[in-house]
């Protein structure tokens, strides 16, 4: 019992899949964040063209 605890203190393939989906979660995170801002730019251009077409 004491050789499957050591076994798996040792094993690091659990803590770099931890680290790969945090990695993954902050660039998700960053990028839902900058396409909310973009998006919010792109629609306060297109209400002042419609605004100045009519």
């Amino acid at each position: 019992m004491l050789s499957i605890f050591r076994r798996l203190a040792k094993d690091q393939r659990g803590a770099t899949a931890i680290e790969y989906t945090l990695i993954a979660s902050l660039i998700a995170v960053a990028a839902i964040a900058s396409m909310r801002s973009v998006g919010n730019k792109v629609g306060n251009v297109l209400n002042n063209v419609s605004q100045a077409m009519t």
